[in-house]
């Protein structure tokens, strides 16, 4: 499977809801040092590696986080954002649902430094598209992207609680490990 394949659509999904307590601050405001947005860099960063749409999940400071969407990526809004990481992700997951989509590619916006190249990596790594599972991992440590066939949005959705995301049903479904440390280092940033 390949990002640029017309026959699959990849769509993003950027997790920008929290309120980043330990970083000081909602991440959906944060800026790299030369200024720009880390929702921009993570919506491009999707684009780039081929995902035809973005949708921006925000929550905490969500009107102000808004200004730095481009444009091009849809906005979800998650009212009970503060309910934790999976409430942000089943909002991602019900606006996906609407979307003419075959896999979701998820990550959060606190990795301004992720490459395209991983998402590739993940896309063609994934076998069948709509039943997929794939989790790219750094010297065997999981982290982001992570591919979600569309098979797999409702019964994950119904998996979620609390301020846990997906890992524990990537683990549970035999996801596939797709090694990108070669890539970029794999790490998001919780402090400032």
């Amino acid at each position: 499977m390949s990002p640029v394949d017309p026959s699959v659509r990849a769509y993003g999904l950027v997790l920008a809801a929290g309120a980043g307590t330990r970083f000081g601050g909602p991440k959906a405001l944060a800026r790299t040092p030369d200024g720009t947005p880390w929702v921009e860099r993570a919506v491009r960063m999707l684009q780039d590696a081929g995902c035809s749409d973005v949708l921006v999940a925000l929550g905490a400071a969500a009107d102000e986080a808004a200004a730095l969407v481009p444009p091009a990526a849809t906005i979800v809004r998650v009212g009970d954002w503060a309910e934790g990481l999976a409430a942000t992700l089943r909002a991602g997951l019900a606006a996906a649902e609407t979307l003419e989509a075959d896999v979701l590619v998820i990550t959060p916006v606190d990795t301004p430094e992720a490459t395209p190249d991983a998402v590739r990596r993940v896309l063609d790594a994934a076998p069948e598209p709509r039943s997929a599972l794939a989790q790219a991992v750094y010297g065997g440590r999981p982290g982001h992207p992570v591919l979600v066939g569309r098979d797999h949005w409702r019964p994950l959705a119904t998996s979620l609680r609390g301020d846990r995301g997906a890992r524990p049903y990537l683990l549970a479904h035999g996801a596939l490990e797709v090694e990108c440390g070669d890539l970029w280092s794999g790490a998001d940033i919780d402090t400032p």
